[in-house]
C-alpha cells in the first residue's frame, strides 16, 4: 500500500484474498487529485470516509462517481464538469501549460482482481491522456496520446496468436474500457481474456447509485411516474407509492426504520394518490390520530427515510442503468453518499448504519459513503464497518 494511504488509512488491514461471487470495486486510487498524492482506499462492503473539512472526503466520492459515469458510456466532460477543481491547487502546468490528475481502480469478481488506471488531462483541454487495464502484472489494454493535435489516442489489446497485439485509434474523451466490448471480436483466448476482464469492470462501474436527498425538493406532492428513485429523491413519494404495491416486505421494513428515523409514533408508510393526480407520501401515526404529510416533516427526517429506502431497495426501484446483460442476482448495487449524515442526529445515523449492515452482509448492496466525526466514532465500534481516517 502507498505510503500515503497507509498513513492515512485507519480501515483494518486486508485478510486473505477472497474471491467475489459479484464485481465489485475493492480498491480506489488517486494521484494528484485534490488533496491526494498516490492514496489507494481499500472499498469493502460498508466504507466511511472521515475527517475535517477539506481533507478530501468529496473529492474521494466524487472520483468514485467519475469512474461510474465513465462506465456507463459518460464523456469525460460529463464526467468532470469543473475539472480544474480536481487538480491539485499549486500543481506547475508543465512546458505545454499541460496539468491533470490520475484515477483508478481495482475490481475483483469471478474473473479475479482487475486494475484500471486512467490518467485525465484536464487543462488545456480536456482528453484521455493514458488508460490501462492489467490483470496479474499483465497489460490487456492500453491507451496512449501520441498526437496532441488529434482528438484520438492510441490504443492496443491483446489478441495473441500469431498478431499478438491489436492497434486502432479510440475517441479520448471516453473509457476505452467500456468500448471494448464494441471492438473486439472474442475470437482468440487472448480476446476473450481482455473481454471478460473489461465486462467485468464496466459491471461493477454501472452497478453504482450516486443518493444524495434535497429536502426541498421532497416535500410537494409529485406525479405518478415509473417509481424509479432519482438522486435527489424529489420523486419519493411516487416510489413510496410503487413499494407499497410491488415490494410489501421491503415497505415494511422501511416502515419500521422510520418508527426510528422520525419523531412520534410511526404506524406505517402510507400515500394519497387519487386517479391521474400527483401523488402524496404520509406517516400513519395509528388509530385516533392524523396522518402526517411528507411536507411537515424536518430535512433530517427526510433524508433519512430517503437514504433508508436506497439501503432497502435494489437497482429496479433506482435511477440508473445497470449492466441489463447480467441478472440482477449477478450485480452488488453500490451506494455512494456524500454527507450521509448530513442534518441527521445519531439516532438516525445509528439506524442507517444498522439498515447498511443489514443489506450489505447479504452481498447485494455496498455502501461507500462520507461522514462526519459522530457518525465515524460510532461506526468504528461496528464489525463490518471500514472507516478510513483522513485527518492526517
Amino acid at each position: 500500500m502507498p505510503a500515503q494511504a497507509a498513513r492515512r488509512g485507519s480501515a483494518p488491514p486486508a485478510g486473505p484474498a477472497q474471491r467475489h461471487a459479484r464485481p465489485v470495486i475493492t480498491e480506489l486510487r488517486l494521484s494528484a487529485f485534490g488533496p491526494h498524492r498516490g492514496a489507494a482506499f481499500p472499498i469493502g462492503p460498508v466504507t466511511l470516509f472521515a475527517g475535517p473539512s477539506g481533507s478530501g472526503k468529496s473529492q474521494v466520492l466524487a472520483a468514485y462517481e467519475a469512474l461510474a459515469g465513465l462506465g456507463a458510456g459518460a464523456t469525460l466532460e460529463e464526467a468532470f464538469p469543473d475539472p480544474a477543481a480536481r487538480i491539485p491547487e499549486r500543481a506547475v502546468p508543465d512546458a505545454q501549460r499541460r496539468r491533470g490528475f490520475r484515477l483508478g481502480c481495482t475490481v475483483d469478481g469471478p474473473a479475479g482482481p482487475v486494475r484500471l488506471d486512467l490518467a485525465v488531462q484536464a487543462e488545456p483541454t480536456l482528453r484521455i491522456a493514458g488508460e490501462r487495464l492489467s490483470q496479474d502484472g499483465q497489460i490487456l489494454f492500453a491507451t496512449a496520446l501520441r498526437d496532441p493535435g488529434r482528438r484520438s489516442v492510441q490504443a492496443s489489446w491483446l489478441t495473441g496468436g500469431a498478431v499478438g497485439v491489436t492497434r486502432a485509434p479510440l475517441p479520448d474523451d471516453r473509457l476505452g474500457t467500456a468500448l471494448l466490448p464494441l471492438r473486439v471480436a472474442g475470437s482468440t483466448a487472448g480476446q476473450r481474456k481482455v473481454l471478460t476482464a473489461a465486462e467485468q469492470v464496466i459491471v461493477a462501474l454501472r452497478s453504482v447509485f450516486a443518493c444524495d436527498p434535497r429536502p426541498d425538493r421532497m416535500r410537494a406532492p409529485v406525479p405518478q411516474g415509473e417509481g424509479r428513485l432519482l438522486g435527489d429523491c424529489a420523486n419519493l413519494a411516487d416510489v413510496l407509492r410503487r413499494t407499497r404495491h410491488e415490494c410489501g416486505t421491503r415497505h415494511a421494513l422501511l416502515a419500521e426504520a422510520a418508527r426510528t428515523g422520525c419523531a412520534g409514533p410511526v404506524a406505517a408508510l402510507d400515500v394519497r394518490a387519487p386517479e391521474g393526480g400527483a401523488v402524496t407520501a404520509v406517516l400513519d401515526r395509528g388509530p385516533g390520530r392524523p396522518a402526517t404529510e411528507l411536507a411537515r416533516l424536518g430535512a433530517g427526517e427526510l433524508r433519512f427515510l430517503a437514504l433508508a429506502l436506497v439501503l432497502l431497495t435494489g437497482p429496479g426501484v433506482l435511477d440508473m442503468d445497470p449492466a441489463a446483460e447480467l441478472l440482477s442476482a449477478q450485480q452488488a448495487l453500490t451506494v455512494l453518499a456524500d454527507g450521509l449524515d448530513r442534518g441527521l442526529d445519531g439516532r438516525q445515523g445509528g439506524e442507517l448504519l444498522r439498515l447498511a449492515l443489514l443489506s450489505c452482509g447479504r452481498g447485494h448492496v455496498r455502501l461507500v459513503a462520507a461522514v462526519g466525526e459522530g457518525t465515524a466514532a460510532a461506526a468504528r465500534r461496528l464489525e463490518g464497518v471500514s472507516v478510513v481516517d483522513l485527518s492526517s
